[in-house]
């Protein structure tokens, strides 16, 4: 809570940067040889092609870049949904996925699930679009029991990858990590 905000970002970026690892290692591989500069062959592994990021804005841009080191070319969608202060109900504003994400796996990165309604609109959004629930993995930093309970009731076949699941859930990511707070 009292930490400066570089020191943030620091720990939130080291936090996403193995949440987003762990994703990774979720995705479907082959096997591969590969010839090092030394001309050595090491048998390898290679992402099947088919995988993208989508981020649902404006917090889960923050791990973008993590995604981005693992993996520089893959494809990354966004998605904005707001919820309404008093009803707490989620509504999608804006959606932008690669035309053919209906044939990916898809990393669906957002940091603090809360409440889950959040996710759950972004899920029915991706199912809209012909992704199949069983093919997202949802990438969060910290969730509250509550939220992954609210996910999986709702789309039990989607994957949920978290450094922690904890009743209270940090708020306000998005403002300290990107220094709006």
């Amino acid at each position: 809570r009292k930490s400066s905000r570089g020191d943030f970002v620091f720990s939130a970026d080291r936090l996403i940067r193995l949440v987003v690892e762990e994703g990774l290692n979720q995705l479907p591989y082959t096997e591969c040889t590969v010839t090092t500069p030394t001309g050595h062959k090491y048998e390898g592994v290679r992402f099947e092609k088919g995988n993208c990021g989508v981020s649902i804005m404006r917090s889960g841009e923050a791990m973008e870049q993590g995604l981005r080191d693992c993996c520089r070319s893959i494809r990354i969608g966004k998605i904005l949904i707001q919820s309404d202060e008093e009803t707490q109900r989620a509504k999608v504003y804006y959606a932008k996925f690669p035309p053919d994400i209906y044939r990916r796996k898809v990393l669906l990165m957002y940091p603090i699930l809360r409440l889950g309604n959040t996710v759950i609109e972004a899920v029915k959004v991706l199912v809209e679009h012909g992704v199949q629930p069983s093919v997202i993995i949802l990438l969060s930093l910290f969730s509250t029991p509550h939220g992954a309970k609210s996910i999986i009731q709702e789309f039990p076949e989607i994957t949920i990858l978290t450094t922690e699941v904890h009743p209270v859930a940090p708020t306000h990511f998005g403002q300290k990590y990107f220094g709006t707070d």
